[in-house]
């Protein structure tokens, strides 16, 4: 029913296109044992969701993105239950045909907190913050070996080898100034980053976006992490670029809290190192949502976004 996606081309062809993309859903769905149940599409994320009545999310993987699909169903499926905020229990993952991939799970509660961010009052934000530490060690604590055969990169330092260079093109080909560009490969070969580090398993996006909340009588609870498609194995550290940008976004005593729930604090220069290595970094668009310092440095810009409050 899904024509084959294996190009960019195909992509914006076929996915956005909803007289296309229903009938697949429903004709999987009736596959799956759900003929009939409404489907709403989730009108954000780069793969196309479906709400499936009140209790199922039906998540579709075209062929030029299959890898994630195949990750996301054995993350979300390794950490049930095993996090302090609930995450999508699977109820069956696989392929379907012409090299699409689906996973079929059960439906969060909640409001998405990048929406309701603004509605939490200062006490309950800084809870949030700390309920996200916590959740990030507990990731980072859980055994990884289930899932080396599954995720990536592999070699640590071979990866951030690649990064380092193609550091430089990635920042100019998203329309950073001269003056930033020339300050990327001095600021990289500053700060040691580990080749070997203790392997962790990351979400790589963990963001306001990605987690859903609710009130309570006692206040503003999480309620939901979601999104392990881009899912890594590798150093811890990585996963506190996100944080910095989306979750604290610069907010030093936030970041703080953050770092004391999850117990253990990164300088900022290697989280700084990080954030132009990242799979999707995209340092003009930071500059856009975050204060830049008056000096215009890159070791400034670390202790902006990354420093932590006394």
């Amino acid at each position: 029913m899904l024509p084959p996606v294996n190009t960019d081309e195909e992509w914006d062809a076929v996915v956005p296109d909803e007289t296309v993309m229903r009938r697949g859903a429903e004709d999987l769905c009736a596959r799956l044992g759900l003929a009939g149940a409404p489907l709403a599409r989730f009108p954000d994320g780069t793969q196309p969701v479906y709400a499936v009545g009140e209790e199922h999310v039906l998540k579709l993987f075209p062929s030029a993105s299959a890898r994630d699909g195949i990750a996301e169903g054995h993350v979300l499926t390794h950490i049930q239950g095993r996090l302090p905020v609930p995450t999508p229990h699977v109820r069956d993952f696989g392929p379907y045909e012409n090299g699409w991939r689906y996973v079929l799970m059960s439906r969060l509660r909640g409001e998405n907190l990048a929406h309701v961010w603004d509605r939490v009052p200062p006490g309950d934000r800084e809870r949030l913050v700390g309920d996200i530490g916590a959740t990030m060690a507990a990731l980072h604590s859980l055994d990884t070996e289930p899932l080396e055969d599954v995720l990536g990169p592999g070699d640590w330092g071979a990866f951030l080898d690649r990064r380092r260079a193609g550091a430089v093109e990635q920042q100019r080909s998203h329309g950073l100034p001269p003056a930033w560009l020339e300050q990327i490969p001095d600021f990289l070969a500053s700060v040691p980053l580990p080749c070997a580090p203790r392997r962790s398993l990351l979400h790589t996006e963990v963001m306001r976006q990605h987690f859903l909340a609710a009130p309570d009588p006692g206040g503003w609870r999480l309620t939901g992490l979601f999104d392990f498609e881009p899912a890594m194995i590798g150093d811890r550290a990585y996963d506190f670029v996100a944080v910095g940008l989306f979750v604290t976004r610069g907010d030093p005593a936030l970041l703080a809290r953050l770092a004391k729930a999850y117990g253990h604090t990164f300088e900022p220069s290697q989280l700084l190192a990080y954030t132009l290595l990242h799979v999707y970094s995209n340092l003009p668009w930071y500059m856009r949502e975050l204060h830049v310092p008056a000096d215009r440095t890159l070791h400034s810009l670390a202790e902006t976004w990354f420093g932590t409050a006394s």
